[in-house]
């Protein structure tokens, strides 16, 4: 009788498979996973999003990273988010491509099949960075907006936006997200 067993990784070995790879791959514990594609309407929340992070923080020391920005968590997780700003000087790893250390803000695009991880294990994995200080979940089949932010006790406290006027302050980097810059154009699946 045949046996399946799951090759283990190394961090060495999957970031050396990674530079060679036509796809993005998670990390975490030995095993990676294939990063699916995006459908249209997360690609131009994606956009509208980056948008006005990048225009809001011109001149100011802040970069917006896009979905090409590794992330490792302090728990051990390789991940790309599909935005990431870091206010100040960038820390990477010295791994090539680089992988980013020190982000304060990450925001998903949630899809139906990643929103319950990205809900769940990757904010816990996400919450391992000490300077991470505000997460947001942006729907892709329905206008809505969740923001996480870190309290002081180490605690996070949540935002739900659903209405067109809705906005959120992000207060870690000094900007702000309406719901109807988010979702300007976006036409969602039926």
């Amino acid at each position: 009788m045949a046996v399946n067993v799951k090759r283990k990784w190394t961090v060495d070995e999957y970031l050396a498979f990674e530079r060679e790879s036509e796809i993005r791959h998670e990390y975490l514990d030995g095993e990676i996973f294939a990063m699916a594609g995006a459908e249209p309407a997360h690609n131009d929340i994606f956009s509208n999003t980056h948008n006005s992070l990048m225009n809001q923080l011109k001149g100011r020391p802040c970069k917006v990273n896009g979905p090409d920005m590794r992330v490792k968590t302090a728990s051990g997780l390789y991940t790309y988010p599909d935005i990431s700003v870091v206010c100040g000087e960038r820390q990477f790893n010295d791994d090539r491509p680089r992988t980013l250390l020190n982000p304060m803000v990450i925001v998903e695009v949630l899809s139906p099949s990643t929103e319950s991880y990205d809900r769940g294990d990757k904010f816990h994995h996400y919450r391992s960075i000490p300077t991470f200080q505000e997460y947001v979940l942006i729907s892709s089949t329905r206008q809505q907006i969740e923001h996480w932010a870190r309290q002081a006790d180490d605690s996070w406290r949540i935002a739900v936006l659903d209405s067109a006027d809705d906005a959120i302050e992000l207060t870690s980097i000094g900007c702000k997200l309406t719901l109807a810059d988010v979702y300007v154009d976006v036409v969602f699946e039926e």
